[in-house]
């Protein structure tokens, strides 16, 4: 059983309800000793074989086909001279995801050389690692805070939910563990899923806070109003929060929850994270973006073309608006300073891209609950940031937000 795979992704913190479910723990944390020796081989799944009952065997369901797999997986481990430590079924990519302990006195790569030569491995690659990007909450604030958001006069998020509020539209908040009984966010998940932990945890204050920017609710006297209120939010926990400070995540638990994500209805996909490419991730990001799934990642200046998903092509890459110099790519949006739900029934400000992405995420829920399902179009002020209103509504000279809420508003009411 994995005990914690701490190598891998790390957030870019740059920052009636469904039965809520915890998945079995095919990735708990690993000590980051045991994670840098460590590698994902991607065994290949044979085609169904028909059977005289008119059923199929071979697939993920089936039993014995899993074991016959994982049989095939150790004996690859056993004959490049590694350990397997434990896997995860990837049926939207066709293979299963094993974990190998690679020993002293063999490196990585050439781990990753031995076992790609078998015809059975798709592919094979490192645990990949991310930096965390984002401040922690600054303090502690206890009255109704709309008016201190940022959004709330910046994209006039008042004036924008007498248009559309989210409803409608799944976000899938891939993160830390989300507290979905703060009095902000209760009621507002249609999945509590872990990727990390089979046990229970106590809430993070990352999950926590993208949740809140994105769909806390709204008009409930207290704390804040999220850029889509009336979304559905899948808390996907893929991520840990360390005491050292940065929250982690790794290459399985994202694809992970990446996977539930795609198979269960999410037209959004929240990832306040940035590191290096990933093949696992990218192709499961593909098939997102093919099914219309928005995708929604942090930028980091400090990595090579802003660090990955951000960096994939079709994946919205978004930034704090204050950086000063970023890519015509990237999308700047409120990240300073930012009031947003905490674990314990709290509200902090908090600061980072992490924040930005999780407003992108709210307004896209908002633009498609209006109708957008393929190409979506951001439009921007002339800084480079975002203009929200623009986005949803549409501005023109001629035409300002308040007029151009009030056309659209005048058009329903004539339907």
């Amino acid at each position: 059983m994995i005990r914690r795979l701490l190598l891998g992704l790390a957030l870019a913190m740059t920052g009636a309800m469904a039965p809520i479910a915890v998945a079995p723990a095919y990735t708990q944390e690993l000590s980051d000793k045991a994670a840098d020796r460590q590698i994902l081989v991607m065994l290949k799944m044979g085609p169904p074989h028909f059977r005289p009952n008119s059923s199929y065997g071979g697939s993920y369901g089936d039993v014995t086909a899993m074991a016959t797999r994982r049989r095939i997986a150790i004996g690859i481990a056993k004959r490049s001279g590694l350990t397997l430590v434990d896997g995860w079924p990837m049926p939207l990519l066709g293979v299963d995801c094993y974990v190998m302990q690679v020993p002293a006195g063999m490196s990585v790569d050439d781990a990753i050389a031995q076992v790609s030569k078998n015809p059975r491995v798709a592919w094979s690659q490192p645990l990949q690692t991310y930096q965390a990007r984002g401040s922690p909450a600054s303090s502690s604030l206890n009255d109704p805070l709309f008016r201190a958001e940022p959004a709330a006069s910046a994209w006039r998020l008042a004036d924008l939910h007498r248009i559309a509020t989210g409803r409608g539209v799944n976000v899938a908040i891939i993160d830390s563990k989300v507290d979905v009984g703060h009095p902000d966010l209760s009621g507002q998940f249609i999945a509590n899923m872990d990727f990390v932990s089979s046990g229970n945890v106590p809430s993070e204050a990352h999950g926590t806070g993208i949740a809140g920017i994105v769909g806390a609710k709204a008009d409930n006297g207290i704390g804040i109003a999220g850029i889509a209120p009336d979304a559905r939010m899948m808390a996907l926990r893929a991520c840990w929060q360390t005491a050292a400070g940065p929250t982690l995540c790794n290459s399985l638990s994202l694809a992970r929850a990446l996977q539930y994500a795609i198979e269960h209805g999410a037209g959004v996909v929240n990832l306040s994270l940035a590191g290096p490419n990933d093949e696992l991730l990218g192709k499961l990001i593909s098939i997102a973006l093919s099914r219309n799934i928005v995708v929604v990642a942090a930028y980091d200046p400090a990595l090579p073309q802003g660090g990955f998903p951000a960096s994939f092509a079709g994946v919205i890459a978004v930034s704090d608006e204050s950086l000063q110099s970023r890519p015509a790519r990237v999308y700047g949006a409120p990240g300073r300073d930012v009031p947003t739900t905490q674990p314990g029934g709290k509200w902090y400000l908090v600061n980072g891209s992490s924040y930005a992405v999780a407003h992108v995420s709210g307004l896209v829920a908002l633009v498609r609950e209006q109708g957008a399902r393929t190409k979506l179009a951001l439009a921007r002020s002339p800084d480079g940031a975002i203009d929200a209103c623009a986005t949803l509504v549409g501005t023109s000279p001629a035409c300002d937000c308040t007029c151009a809420i009030n056309r659209r508003l005048g058009m329903v009411r004539k339907r």
